[in-house]
């Protein structure tokens, strides 16, 4: 039997710099659900946040709790601040390079809810990209690509490998040492989201079905600025950095509404401009819109080119132009709850990094540009854990009979356009108590169905959300409850 030292599930930042920076002498083997383009990482316009400095680290660390409503885990946060100044310099140093100024300092920029200029960039606004790109590139282990992960072996507090759908009808199994957790989000359950397809919360759906521990599955972001209008799901992101540097959101009239909702207006926290925006559109019931007018057309071209062509092809002339804007499913602040070592709470050598964790770090609502700092430093941190324990697996301890499922059935496509819509109407950024509690019966009918294992393990994630939207009786940050009429 071939025990390999390391499983990691997902290619996303998380779990490619856990490959980058795992000795080239273990056996490491990397499962993707997809191509290895298809996940946020890819599609990250905005960038990196990181303290500038030693006085920056409470500042930064402040900006995070506040954005977070002060329900962040205080020590993650700390160790994040602390860890991401000497993080993203050894990121330079292996090559990955940001953009520079005039003088070819770091370029950091500003966005909302942070106190100072403290982003980086990379080719302007295609941050994520140029660090998908990077992290392949020095990326020396395995990757099999279309290997959609459908049981984790767990005995004892042990995990001893990974169960996976090769096709739709084979399914493999491999053993591993370690296995480390990096599949992302939720946003596919979503009718309306800026995620890639490949997100689609089954991983987080086995952590459930195997009783390990999920935290604030009810805190789901939904980033304020998305193409309206567009009819796929996944819709086109507007970066949070365009506001940051003067974008400004208006109604058809030409009215900022933000200032009536936040003195902050278009620079206060993500939840808080969904909210306004959503509000503002059922209340009034005119259209809401991105403006550019601020910027000049070179400069704009030049900071945001991706933007720039994206919008182009749509027909968009900007920054001449406005845009149609609605809020969106971006970002799950909830998953797998994990330690300061990046553990699985309760497991020996399973791990969770990235945004299918709560580590704690977001609280209620993430701070902008946190994310892809979150996955550098716990994917480290991970790497760092596992060699210190340098924990070994028995294979011969392990007698649990491998379950053969089925991957798809017939009924599961209409239960996923019900089950998104579900999501989008019930569970997204206004909810009232007894459409989450009929919502939870609708789900828990649907798990009685004979539907294939990929929908099952969705559907045991959307519960896992409504439950604890349910529990928590009171707004908080992203989480915002209407009370009953």
């Amino acid at each position: 039997m071939k025990i390999y030292d390391y499983v990691i599930i997902g290619t996303g930042v998380a779990g490619l710099n856990a490959a980058r920076l795992i000795p080239k002498d273990k056996k490491v083997l990397i499962l993707c659900k997809m191509s290895t383009w298809n996940c946020n990482t890819f599609w990250a316009q905005g960038g990196i946040a990181s303290a500038v400095d030693e006085n920056d680290i409470p500042i930064h660390i402040n900006d995070t709790l506040t954005a977070g409503v002060n329900y962040n885990d205080k020590k993650t946060v700390e160790l994040l601040s602390r860890k991401s100044i000497s993080t993203i310099k050894n990121l330079i140093a292996a090559g990955m390079k940001f953009d520079v100024n005039e003088k070819g300092e770091l370029a950091y920029t500003k966005e909302a809810a942070h106190s100072r200029n403290r982003i980086l960039h990379a080719d302007g606004d295609a941050t994520g990209r140029m660090m998908h790109v990077f992290l392949l590139e020095h990326c020396e282990h395995v990757i099999l690509t279309q290997s959609v992960v459908c049981d984790l072996l767990i005995k004892d507090d042990i995990c001893y490998g990974v169960q996976y759908f090769t096709s739709e009808t084979e399914q493999k199994v491999v053993y591993a040492h370690n296995t480390i957790i990096a599949s992302g989000g939720v946003g596919s359950i979503y009718r309306y989201h800026t995620n890639s397809t490949a997100n689609a919360g089954e991983i987080q759906g086995i952590i459930a079905e195997k009783n390990l521990p999920l935290k604030d599955m009810e805190m789901m972001q939904f980033h304020p600025t998305v193409v309206r209008g567009t009819n796929f799901a996944r819709k086109p992101l507007l970066s949070e950095a365009l506001r940051g540097e003067g974008a400004y959101i208006v109604d058809e009239n030409g009215y900022r509404f933000l200032f009536d909702y936040h003195k902050d207006g278009e620079l206060a926290p993500r939840d808080v401009v969904s909210r306004s925006i959503f509000d503002y559109n059922k209340k009034t019931g005119l259209g809401v819109f991105l403006s550019f007018e601020t910027f000049e057309k070179k400069a704009f071209k030049k900071r945001f080119p991706n933007i720039y062509s994206n919008l182009k092809e749509l027909g968009y002339e900007l920054p001449f132009e406005r845009v149609p804007i609605s809020p969106a499913f971006h970002y799950s602040m909830g998953g797998i709850e994990t330690t300061l070592e990046a553990k699985v709470k309760g497991m020996k050598n399973l791990y969770a990094i990235g945004e299918v964790a709560c580590t704690g770090v977001h609280g209620a609502n993430r701070l902008a540009s946190n994310s892809l700092l979150e996955g550098l430093v716990f994917s480290e941190i991970a790497v760092e854990t596992s060699l210190k324990e340098n924990f070994k697996i028995n294979p011969e301890n392990y007698d649990k009979p491998i379950i053969t499922y089925v991957r798809n059935k017939e009924i599961d496509k209409d239960i996923k356009d019900n089950l998104r819509e579900i999501m989008w109407t019930h569970a997204g950024i206004v909810r009232e108590p007894k459409n989450l509690e009929k919502s939870l019966e609708i789900i828990e009918g649907y798990l009685k169905q004979d539907v294939g294992r990929l929908l099952f393990l969705r559907l045991l994630t959307a519960k896992s959300i409504l439950k604890s939207a349910l529990e928590r009786k009171k707004s908080l940050g992203a989480h915002y409850i209407k009370e009953n009429e």
